[in-house]
């Protein structure tokens, strides 16, 4: 095991704070969506609006037409955030107890009972490969992938460590019309948007 002097850990911590607060003073100023991992800051420039959000408005109504009243389907702010990490993501929804959303600050992504992401057509990896490496690391417990572009998608499940760090170690694939379970609800993946070939416009990813 390697453990970073503290002269490194502290660089570390001043390097997130920069892009961390770069990313703050960008909020409502600059196209598309920021967030940051270990890589640095990542930008998803441009998405087709109506699909993308129509998607979201629909997974959450379903969402939360099957779930506790206490359990919420949040498609807004704040973001999650694990400082040590140095990550912060912005999920386009988190299924979160209404309880555990008061408070100041990022939402502590432990205590996300899923996190879901529909994928943007400008950067698709961020979802795919960048949050499924993510999720997993701050402690999100289920990881819901649904994908405009191929009209397919992914439950993942099951934390465990791995020599790369922890990674899900279940994956349910999914195509568009099947029933899809997240945590402990099951909903239709019936009547969701498909990006169709035409040029996109710019928005939220």
């Amino acid at each position: 095991m390697t453990i970073a002097p503290d002269h490194a850990q502290q660089g570390a911590s001043h390097l997130y704070r920069a892009m961390r607060d770069f990313v703050e003073s960008t909020d409502g100023t600059l196209p598309g969506k920021f967030e940051i991992t270990r890589e640095g800051i990542v930008l998803d420039m441009m998405s087709p609006v109506r699909p993308h959000e129509l998607t979201a408005l629909r997974l959450r109504k379903r969402l939360e037409k099957v779930m506790p009243e206490e359990i919420v389907a949040h498609t807004g702010e704040p973001d999650v955030e694990v400082v040590p990490e140095g990550i912060m993501r912005r999920p386009d929804i988190m299924v979160i107890a209404e309880a555990d959303m008061e408070g100041e600050g990022s939402f502590d992504p432990r205590t996300l009972v899923a996190a879901v992401e529909i994928v943007s057509r400008s950067n698709p990896d961020n979802d795919w490969v960048g949050k499924v490496r993510d999720y997993p690391l701050i402690g999100i417990p289920v990881y819901a992938i649904f994908d405009p572009r191929t009209g397919t998608g992914a439950v993942l499940t099951d934390i465990h460590s791995t020599p790369d760090g922890p990674r899900y170690a279940t994956r349910k694939d999914f195509v568009y019309g099947e029933d899809v379970t997240i945590g402990d609800w099951t909903i239709s993946t019936e009547d969701l948007p498909r990006y169709s070939d035409e040029a996109e416009g710019g928005g939220r990813s």
